[in-house]
């Protein structure tokens, strides 16, 4: 039974299935905050997430992988984020129905009961100092520090992988160029992030926990943060094995293993597929369509809502901010898009242009 069950989830463990699977979830977790958070649906959860990491313990592969010392703080970052996601939603939820009903927030009552900084708080933080301190200390006894031999440039590992905050842009490398994953997209993350006080004004939610009042801009962010960052850091830290092939949880690393893929660029798909005809020569003429795909897709979508269902968005924020918001938006967009483009069509690039080594 329990080989049927690790066969099971390996057949099932592909990259388009569990991305689609993670995003399904978190759809639901922010269309049902109350339901989600209540202790009838996130106990079942939580004890269906530990029994999956309890009865993995009992595979060999599985365990080793878990267990090694790098993998080890990654297992529990997953369990924390998880449990903060949890703890700040369900916060909002109880804040929610509390302005609903007229009450304020928790934390304005919580602010009237004022008291000093010393001795309490100061108390509190050298406890909890003493405490990392000395699990710290009980972590370098138990694990071993992950170093390996001196670097030899006629040995490479494999796999050979980042350290795991960057495991999520070694990812990204399988579905955009270099100068896209390495470069544009970390320096969109820092621009983002920096601009969002700009873009977003609403003073509401600011101070308190509050999901109803800022619903949009919570779940865009928990979207980047969890399928877009820690969904891709798990795959590359579990499910990437030798030559960064996709192996199941429960699946032995075999380098041997190939996966037969035909990467075409979607000027293969016009010119070759479609029309029968051969690729132009002239760069500009094979890439037209794709960088017609690219700016239709950055401008007429964002044009439309700005008009439709997100005229009220655009008039608030004037346009300036709304062009910046809309570009952020879609190039979040733009990410899992180009990944099921991959997985579906195994089309490699919108653009291709190797003449000046330029790739969309």
């Amino acid at each position: 039974m329990a080989e049927f069950i690790k066969h099971f989830i390996n057949s099932v463990s592909s990259p388009v299935a569990l991305f689609t699977f993670s995003a399904a979830g978190l759809f639901l977790f922010v269309s049902f905050p109350k339901q989600s958070t209540s202790k009838w649906v996130s106990g079942p959860l939580a004890l269906l997430g530990l029994g999956f990491f309890l009865f993995g313990l009992t595979d060999r592969h599985f365990r080793e992988i878990i267990t090694t010392p790098d993998n080890v703080p990654i297992v529990a970052m997953l369990f924390l984020m998880a449990y903060f996601t949890w703890f700040s939603l369900r916060k909002a939820t109880l804040n929610d129905e509390r302005l609903a009903s007229g009450k304020p927030p928790i934390e304005k009552e919580e602010s009237d009961q004022k008291v000093l900084v010393f001795p309490y708080l100061i108390f509190i933080e050298f406890v909890v100092a003493l405490f990392y301190s000395i699990m710290l200390v009980a972590w370098a006894l138990a694990l071993k520090a992950p170093l390996e031999d001196p670097a030899n440039p006629t040995i490479s590992p494999n796999p050979s992988k980042a350290p795991w905050y960057f495991l999520g842009l070694q990812e990204l490398l399988v579905y955009f160029d270099p100068w896209i994953a390495g470069v544009l997209l970390p320096t969109l993350i820092i621009v983002g992030l920096c601009a969002l006080p700009y873009i977003d004004r609403n003073p509401k939610g600011s101070g308190y926990y509050s999901f109803r009042e800022r619903r949009v801009w919570i779940s865009g962010f928990l979207f980047c943060l969890w399928i877009l960052w820690i969904t891709l850091i798990i795959f590359g830290t579990f499910l990437r094995g030798p030559n960064w092939n996709f192996f199941g949880p429960f699946e032995e690393w075999n380098v041997h293993k190939v996966v037969p893929l035909l990467n075409v660029n979607l000027s293969d798909y016009i010119f070759v597929k479609w029309i029968g005809v051969g690729l132009p020569k002239a760069w500009y003429i094979r890439e037209a369509p794709g960088f017609l795909l690219v700016g239709f897709f950055l401008t007429v979508p964002p044009a439309i809502a700005a008009f439709t269902f997100a005229k009220k968005s655009f008039q608030e924020m004037g346009a300036a901010r709304y062009i910046v918001a809309s570009f952020l938006l879609m190039m979040i967009i733009a990410v899992p898009v180009k990944m099921y483009l991959r997985w579906a069509f195994n089309l490699k690039y919108l653009v291709a242009i190797p003449e000046i080594f330029f790739n969309i």
